[in-house]
C-alpha cells in the first residue's frame, strides 16, 4: 500500500487528517508553531474568543488531579477585534485550517461573533455552549436543549461558515441536546467539554481553585467522552469531533471507532507538545498494519460490529 487517505469531512470543511487541537489547550497556535510545523495538523481550534476582551477568573486557575487537570481560566482572551487584527494574519501563514471557538454572555453576542468572522478567512466556527467556568453564557446555554438550539440557530442565521457546536457533558441526556443543535442548523458536533469538578487545598483548608469549581479534563474523562460519542453518533447524522483524555493514537482510534469523524487533543498537549503529530503518524501506521486504505472506513466501526 503506497498511501493512506486520512482526509475527513466536517460538513463542508475537509481536513487533511482527523487530528485537530482542543480550544484552550493550544493557545492561538503560534506558541506551538515554534516547536513543530502546525501545517501538518488537520486544523487548529484556537483559544476561546468573546466579543470583548475578558480578564478571566481569579487565580489559582489550574490544579492537577491524579488523572487529569482542573481548570477555571474563565475564558481569558483579548477579544475578537484583537484576534482578527493581531493574531489571525500570522496564523494564516501556516497553511492550516483555522477553527474559531466563540462564546458569549447572550445569544446576541454569539450572533455578533459569527457575523464578525464571516469575511475573516477562517475555515469554521466552533460554538462554545459548554464552558463551566463562566457565570454568564457558556454551560448555561449548553444544558438546556431549547437554549442550545436557540444559540445554534442565531449563529446559523449569521454565518455560512461550517458550524460546529461544542457540547457539555454536564447534562443528563446528551442525545437530546445534540438533536436540538442538529435541528437548529449545526454542521458538526464537538464532544466533550470538561466535566465540572473541584479540589480542596488541605493546607489552606479552602478550595484549591479561586473559582471553587473548575473543568476536569485529561485521562479521567475519556470513558465519559467515549460513551457520549458512541451515543450521539448513532442518534444524530452529523460528523463528530471526539475529545476527552486523548493521549495516544490508540486513544484517538477508540474515538473514531466509536463514531467520531475527527479527534481533538487537549490536555495531552501540555504533557507532550508534539502529541498531535505523533497521533497523525500513529493513525497512518495503524491503517497500514490493518490494510485499510481510507481512515473513514473506521468511523463508527465499533458500533456497527456490536
Amino acid at each position: 500500500m503506497n498511501s493512506i487517505n486520512l482526509t475527513t469531512k466536517l460538513g463542508a470543511l475537509t481536513l487533511k487528517n482527523p487530528v485537530v487541537t482542543a480550544s484552550g489547550t493550544f493557545g492561538f497556535g503560534l506558541e506551538y508553531a515554534q516547536l513543530f510545523d502546525i501545517g501538518m495538523l488537520g486544523g487548529v481550534v484556537v483559544k476561546g474568543l468573546t466579543l470583548n476582551p475578558r480578564p478571566g477568573n481569579p487565580p489559582p486557575r489550574i490544579v492537577e488531579t491524579p488523572a487529569g487537570l482542573l481548570n477555571a481560566i474563565g475564558l481569558e482572551n483579548p477579544g475578537l477585534e484583537s484576534f482578527l487584527r493581531d493574531t489571525l494574519p500570522c496564523l494564516k501563514e501556516y497553511n492550516v485550517p483555522v477553527i474559531v471557538n466563540i462564546s458569549g454572555n447572550t445569544i446576541d453576542e454569539y450572533a455578533a461573533m459569527a457575523a464578525g468572522l464571516n469575511e475573516s478567512g477562517v475555515q469554521a466556527v466552533e460554538v462554545n455552549i459548554s464552558c463551566p467556568n463562566v457565570k454568564q453564557g457558556g454551560m448555561v446555554f449548553g444544558t438546556s436543549p431549547e437554549q442550545a438550539a436557540q444559540v445554534t440557530a442565531a449563529v446559523r442565521a449569521n454565518t455560512a461558515l461550517p458550524l460546529i457546536v461544542k457540547l457539555s457533558p454536564n447534562v443528563t441526556d446528551i442525545v437530546t441536546i445534540a438533536q436540538g443543535v442538529a435541528a437548529a442548523g449545526a454542521d458538526a458536533i464537538s464532544l466533550i467539554n470538561t466535566l465540572l469538578g473541584m479540589a480542596i487545598d488541605v493546607q489552606r483548608k479552602r478550595p484549591a481553585l479561586g473559582n471553587v469549581f473548575g473543568g476536569l479534563s485529561g485521562p479521567a474523562v475519556k470513558p465519559v467522552a467515549l460513551r457520549m460519542v458512541w451515543q450521539v453518533s448513532q442518534a444524530v447524522e452529523l460528523p463528530i469531533i471526539g475529545m476527552g483524555g486523548i493521549a495516544s493514537s490508540q486513544d484517538a482510534l477508540e474515538f473514531i471507532l466509536a463514531g467520531a469523524s475527527a479527534v481533538s487533543v487537549g490536555t495531552g498537549n501540555f504533557i507532550n507538545p508534539k502529541l498531535t503529530v505523533e497521533i497523525i503518524e500513529g493513525l497512518a501506521e495503524y491503517c497500514r498494519e490493518e490494510g485499510i486504505n481510507d481512515i473513514s472506513d473506521l468511523i463508527g466501526a465499533a458500533w456497527r460490529r456490536q
